[in-house]
């Protein structure tokens, strides 16, 4: 018998909120938590650790019946394409209950629960190797992304909770519909690797694309469904931003990959020059709202539209380097725009206000912060040497590879966002003695280093030495895009 690694991974932070409910003392409800992330993230270590980077077979795989009338099953596996955000998952779930230490002052036993459910349920999506049980855990997410923000949040939580709800909601219909079709087009079968052998008619694939599209589209998100973003992330608790930018965003991505590349080849080749432009789009517009901010959060969450932008192009680049470089870029954006909303958190805890016209000499107040800031500054921007730039320059690669009308544009994105990111920085860490002044600043603590420096870890670990990561992902890439080519070359 197969040890259930996976099941293990997914189900740890379901028994510990289930513990959780029976605590009475906040200290003991943190605690719990932080131990039950920690002993995820260590089981999600040993899964790396034993992970055969030689193949693209799915690997630590479980399969039970589960609905045998409607061929449902219970079937689990990771390849080198989930496996690094199986781990992610698990890394930024240990920071966000850091995060959230002390900036949950309310009803901290059902924040707990609401967080650990979360992570089981996106832990979940990355490892679902039947279509109907992937579908149960995308959507499921949404209930507890729901009330962090809408119960947890800022002043307009309720709005931005609800315009999150309704938008992810109008795509995961669209996106069940698009199940269905598959289900009866496939051979009336929900197994993942089944339905990827199949060969579709292409107008049949033409419309799950779009279907599958719309879905995805609103969950990385990409223009023009992005609006829910911002308000969601500025309403947001600094975890549910954590785990928003870090984690949610991806799920969008890892549809393409997981869906429309391998099941919808021919449609995926064809409609390759719209997705391009797509994501060209949403770099320049996403680099030219944040330029526009004054509210951090609110800079950083439309930095995020650009960011996601490099990682579309890079997918439907659809060559090696492209799509390697979205890969890897898609968790370089987890670690660092999740460690910038962690920074904006800090600082808010603080002073309790993200205008950048109200910081200022907070190098001076606080210098051990604003040295991990310009870390993340500068991995945000891709610069050589950070995680940022090994993934950005792969899509850049690729992207001119595949067309250089969009290439062109990614580029001037990338300068945007050395505009707006060193703007930002220049005004809060390196301007007049503003903050100084009219607050009490202390620097990081103990506990909030605790969640700063791993991140930090991965910025320069990824930036100076990208191969560890790179073979993780690389035989499942080369097996996926010669899945695409193989059956897309009809087009």
């Amino acid at each position: 018998m197969v040890f259930p690694l996976l099941s293990l991974i997914i189900f740890t932070p379901v028994a510990g909120a289930a513990v959780l409910m029976f605590l009475r003392s906040d200290d003991a409800v943190r605690w719990t938590a932080l131990a039950v992330t920690i002993l995820d993230l260590a089981l999600c270590i040993a899964m790396l650790a034993s992970f055969n980077t030689t193949t693209h077979e799915m690997q630590f795989t479980e399969r039970r019946l589960w609905v045998p009338a409607l061929g449902i099953t219970y079937a689990l596996g990771i390849d080198g394409i989930s496996a690094l955000f199986v781990f992610l998952t698990a890394l930024l779930g240990s920071i966000c209950v850091l995060a959230s230490w002390v900036a949950i002052d309310r009803k901290l036993k059902e924040f707990m629960v609401s967080l650990l459910t979360m992570q089981a349920l996106m832990l979940g999506v990355f490892c679902a190797l039947d279509l109907f049980l992937f579908y149960v855990f995308w959507e499921a997410m949404l209930i507890p992304m729901y009330l962090i923000i809408g119960v947890w949040g800022g002043e307009g939580r309720v709005y931005a909770a609800f315009k999150f709800f309704l938008y992810t909601l109008a795509g995961s219909l669209l996106f069940l519909i698009g199940v269905i079709v598959l289900y009866f087009n496939g051979g009336e079968t929900f197994d993942i690797l089944a339905l990827t052998a199949q060969d579709l008619p292409f107008p049949v694939q033409s419309w799950l694309f779009f279907a599958f599209l719309i879905a995805f589209a609103v969950k990385v998100p990409m223009v023009p469904v992005h609006t829910w973003l911002p308000d969601a992330h500025v309403q947001a608790p600094t975890a549910g931003s954590i785990i928003l930018a870090g984690v949610l965003l991806k799920m969008g991505a890892y549809g393409f990959l997981r869906f429309s590349l391998p099941m919808l080849p021919e449609a995926s080749v064809y409609y390759s020059t719209l997705m391009l432009s797509l994501s060209a789009l949403a770099i320049v517009y996403g680099g030219l709202l944040a330029l526009a901010q004054d509210d951090l959060k609110k800079l950083v969450a439309y930095s995020s539209i650009s960011h996601m932008g490099f990682v579309t192009l890079g997918i439907f680049a659809l060559n090696l380097r492209g799509l390697e470089g979205g890969i890897l870029q898609m968790f370089n954006h987890g670690v660092t725009t999740g460690a910038l909303f962690l920074f904006v958190g800090l600082i808010y805890e603080r002073t309790h206000t993200r205008s950048i016209a109200d910081y200022g000499g907070l190098m001076k107040a606080a210098p051990v912060y604003t040295a991990f800031l310009a870390l993340f500054t500068l991995s945000s921007m891709a610069l050589p040497g950070t995680n940022s730039f090994v993934g950005e320059l792969l899509v850049l690669s690729g992207g001119f590879a595949a067309n250089l009308a969009v290439g062109a544009p990614a580029v001037f994105g990338a300068l945007l966002g050395a505009a707006y990111l060193l703007g930002m920085y220049r005004k809060v860490a390196l301007g007049p003695a503003s903050v100084g002044a009219r607050f009490k600043i202390r620097d990081v603590n103990a506990r909030e280093m605790a969640a700063i420096v791993p991140l930090a870890v991965f910025v320069v670990w990824v930036g100076l030495y990208p191969k560890p990561f790179l073979n993780i992902i690389d035989v499942s890439v080369k097996h996926l895009l010669a899945q695409v080519h193989d059956k897309g070359s009809g087009q």
